[in-house]
């Protein structure tokens, strides 16, 4: 079991950012930009389905998920709030969210489909993230040129992603979710996902009119296929999932607790007197 505490991130996301917050680099806010544009409608999904799932449990099973279930919703729905305050920032620059609707229409294929499913769903995104967030913990300097508080903003979303992989995977597996459904729904999300995040990126660099310059595929280049680059340093972990014996907790995450133990004055725990 995975023990959850809910954080406050202490930055302040009313002031507005420059075009490209990334260090001026046009293909990474695209791809920032992007992804946190999932995050909302993506972050109630997954709460919906380890929810759902959890409530389906046995009482003996329940009891026993339920410390970390509610400590897994409440990272997620302040992740969810948070890059909603840091999406209205792009709402304001004219960029349209197409992820968040490619997912609203995805969620209705599920409903009153039995709730393994939509964990199934819940828990190849979660590898996904988990994988993403090590890479960027790895190689913060992706953020670099960028203010402060979006950096912060982006390691603690990182730290919290690898901190709580497993949940969606137990939840899954404890209610008898088996290998042939969790590599189906892997594969058909792992699609969605590239083909969602590349046509988001595209419409980000077309709105602010990076998208015919060479700069901006140079970058491309570098951010995804350099020596440092999120393919490359990505593909063998999202492989792993593809193992029959595979679990979240193989892959260690030293630098999420390092993160978060060096940062500790960014933030301050949901509960906690000062």
């Amino acid at each position: 079991m995975t023990e959850l505490v809910v954080r406050r991130l202490l930055i302040d996301l009313a002031q507005p950012m420059a075009q490209h917050w990334c260090g001026g680099d046009a293909f990474r806010t695209a791809l920032f930009n992007a992804l946190s544009m999932s995050f909302p409608m993506g972050e109630q999904f997954f709460i919906d389905a380890v929810r759902d799932g959890h409530k389906s449990m046995p009482p003996e099973q329940h009891a026993r998920y339920a410390s970390e279930v509610r400590g897994f919703m409440g990272q997620e729905a302040t992740h969810r709030r948070i890059h909603g305050l840091f999406n209205s920032h792009l709402e304001q620059r004219g960029l349209r969210n197409l992820w968040a609707q490619s997912i609203a229409k995805q969620r209705k294929q599920f409903e009153g489909l039995d709730p393994r499913h939509a964990l199934a769903v819940t828990a190849a995104n979660e590898h996904f993230t988990a994988v993403l967030a090590e890479w960027l913990l790895g190689h913060p300097d992706m953020l670099a040129g960028s203010e402060e508080r979006l950096q912060t903003l982006w390691l603690w979303h990182s730290a919290e992603e690898a901190e709580h992989k497993n949940t969606a995977f137990d939840v899954y597996q404890a209610l008898g979710g088996d290998h042939r459904w969790r590599i189906v729904w892997f594969r058909r999300t792992t699609l969605m996902f590239v083909l969602d995040v590349t046509r988001q990126i595209l419409h980000n660099l077309h709105s602010d009119g990076s998208l015919y310059q060479p700069s901006t595929w140079a970058s491309a280049w570098r951010t995804l296929m350099g020596p440092a680059g999120l393919v490359r340093h990505t593909w063998r972990p999202w492989k792993d999932y593809l193992r029959r014996d595979f679990h979240p907790s193989q892959q260690a995450s030293p630098l999420s607790g390092e993160w978060l133990q060096r940062n500790r004055s960014r933030f301050t725990l949901v509960g906690e007197r000062g």
